[in-house]
């Protein structure tokens, strides 16, 4: 029996390569990197993403990705992590519709901050 489809996916890959400004005055601005990839061990959902939040000088102050391993991380388990300035914690993804909803909190209380 297939797989069923996630629906709400299309909403996700959608954002790929939308960048907003959230906070004008501050000039903080998020950026969506999300791609389709072939499913495999570090990327079990085939996707390959990017969500951050930078401050006016560009620098990344929350972000939400699976680009790259983190430490003690075995090659092959699944890659998704959020950093936080230069910490870096696991993140466990569930679907395309939690993941903005993970996000946004995390950089609406990094602008009311104004870090």
């Amino acid at each position: 029996m297939p797989v069923p489809r996630d629906p709400t996916l299309d909403v996700l890959l959608d954002l790929d390569g939308q960048v907003f400004v959230v906070d004008p005055e501050g000039g903080h601005w998020v950026r969506f990197v999300v791609t389709r990839v072939p499913v495999s061990r570090g990327k079990p959902h085939g996707l390959d993403y990017a969500l951050t939040l930078h401050g006016p000088d560009g620098e990344r102050l929350v972000g939400f990705d699976n680009a790259h391993r983190v430490a003690r991380q075995k090659l092959g388990e699944p890659q998704d992590h959020r950093h936080r300035l230069r910490t870096i914690k696991a993140y466990e993804y569930r679907d395309a519709a939690t993941l903005p909803g993970d996000f946004g909190p995390r950089w609406t209380r990094c602008c009311a901050r104004k870090e």
